[in-house]
């Protein structure tokens, strides 16, 4: 972890902007690829191994979140505000969840363990809303046969 002070140190470079407003205006929680391909036309010298060295240093200077669901690649999160995740079964979306972290959670957890909670992450599982139709229509289809 860096501390405050180097924070300061990293140069605030165009194509790190361009990152973090990318982020920031995405609902899909991209991967370090797909953040590569939307922003190599507008950055001729940008490489893939330039977008996970800005996304490590966001990550330090801690305006975004590596969030990793054992998928095998890690997608990014712009820290907005703290909440959960929804991940589809089916077709692996990542959704936000909107509703304030349960303190009372980390309240608990320390009253039973001893431990200090520093922070926690809750991730459900299941299908989305697309994904829930199209099992259900394959379902009804499956029936008529």
């Amino acid at each position: 972890m860096i501390t405050n002070k180097e924070k300061n140190l990293y140069r605030n470079t165009k194509q790190r902007q361009k990152i973090l407003e990318l982020l920031v205006n995405s609902k899909s929680h991209p991967t370090a690829d797909w953040i590569y391909q939307k922003l190599k036309k507008k950055f001729k010298n940008l490489s893939l191994g330039t977008v996970y060295r800005n996304l490590r240093i966001l990550k330090e200077k801690g305006q975004i979140w590596e969030l990793n669901f054992g998928t095998g690649f890690s997608r990014f999160d712009a820290i907005g505000h703290s909440h959960y995740h929804f991940i589809c079964s089916s077709c692996q979306n990542i959704y936000d969840i909107k509703i304030p972290p349960m303190k009372e959670l980390d309240d608990r957890v320390m009253q039973i363990t001893g431990f200090r909670i520093l922070s926690h992450r809750l991730v459900f599982f299941g299908l989305c809303d697309v994904c829930k139709l199209k099992k259900q229509k394959n379902n009804k289809n499956i029936r008529k046969k």
